[in-house]
């Protein structure tokens, strides 16, 4: 039944393609500004990395982060100022931390009481890319917080309420996501769900398919990397050969990517293939499901079924459960290599 069905969606994506290259569409362009920032997604070898917070669970996910390969260079601790940390120093500003550790990402594990001031002092001191996996940060916070992004053109936000950033490829995972699921491979994966996003990731490993960059955009409503800034990195990263993207209902970012992937994907030589699922099909009006920013209003608008057709029209195609993620992209991609729409690597 999976393979039928991924045959005959891998047709659509053969018409949807051959559709949208009539258009002669231009390639994406990243402006400036924040947009600009999209480019501290990527991960490398030798990405520094700092921890705002010494707590209990930060530090523990930080000593996982290091065992999967993760630059360690140091904390951030008022309290703590001139001690060590996982056998690196403790600083007591970020702004100091920018001088003397200069790091290149930093993840956030403080109180959700001071998670927004802790990103605004990343945001001043001007570190690249910060993550934070911190739920429930109040609305009037994270606008403050997005207001501030949107002024400058230095530090990239993912998050919050997000499982962070990783690459298997470069060995370098900010967040914490377990780390046995993971495999160096080409395909790239984007979820505002961390636990359907391990799901998924878990299946590619299995089927030999390995991962470039795996971004978790997080589940709230206000957020500071979404599905179209991930899928810009994907798009043009010549070793990310296939995407996955996981979705759930709330919101419009999954129409909107699928609006991007139907311009920029579907119209171009050599599309990439990708595979999607929407969570929350059957999920009642006017209540939450998880996440904050997973609920349907009571007019309709964030529901699973619009998300599922926007996408499907965009030329994506739709695993019919979170299982077969895995194995509707490795049969996806056969048939667009058979088709002669992808050349075999």
């Amino acid at each position: 039944m999976i393979g039928s069905s991924s045959k005959s969606a891998a047709a659509a994506v053969m018409r949807a393609t051959s559709q949208a290259a009539t258009a002669c569409r231009n390639a994406f362009t990243i402006n400036s500004g924040y947009e600009s920032t999209i480019q501290n997604l990527k991960l490398h070898a030798n990405t520094r990395v700092m921890c705002q917070g010494t707590g209990k669970q930060g530090t523990a996910q930080m000593q996982e982060a290091i065992k999967f390969g993760t630059k360690f260079v140091g904390s951030v601790s008022a309290r703590k100022a001139g001690t060590t940390h996982l056998d690196q120093p403790v600083v007591g500003s970020v702004r100091e931390a920018a001088e003397v550790l200069k790091p290149d990402a930093t993840v956030v594990y403080v109180p959700l009481n001071g998670a927004a001031d802790a990103f605004m002092e990343a945001i001043e001191a001007e570190i690249p890319l910060i993550v934070s996996v911190t739920e429930g940060i109040p609305f009037t916070d994270m606008a403050r917080v997005k207001a501030a992004l949107l002024s400058q053109s230095k530090s990239r936000l993912v998050g919050p309420n997000s499982p962070g950033i990783v690459s298997p490829l470069a060995g370098c995972k900010i967040g914490i996501m377990p780390n046995r699921i993971y495999s160096p491979g080409n395909i790239g994966v984007v979820s505002r769900s961390g636990t359907l996003s391990y799901e998924a990731v878990q299946q590619l490993t299995l089927l030999g398919m390995g991962q470039t960059l795996c971004v978790g955009v997080g589940g709230d409503p206000i957020n500071g990397t979404n599905f179209i800034d991930a899928l810009k990195i994907f798009l043009d990263d010549d070793k990310t050969e296939g995407i996955v993207m996981i979705g759930e209902i709330g919101g419009t970012a999954e129409e909107e990517a699928a609006e991007f992937l139907k311009q920029y994907n579907f119209s171009r030589e050599n599309p990439k293939p990708v595979v999607s699922f929407i969570a929350g099909l059957t999920a009642p009006p006017d209540r939450r499901m998880g996440h904050a920013g997973a609920i349907v209003s009571s007019s309709g608008k964030g529901n699973a079924t619009d998300k599922i057709n926007a996408l499907r029209d965009a030329g994506v195609v739709m695993a019919q459960a979170l299982p077969h993620v895995g194995v509707t992209l490795q049969q996806v991609s056969r048939e667009m290599i058979k088709a002669g729409l992808i050349e075999k690597q």
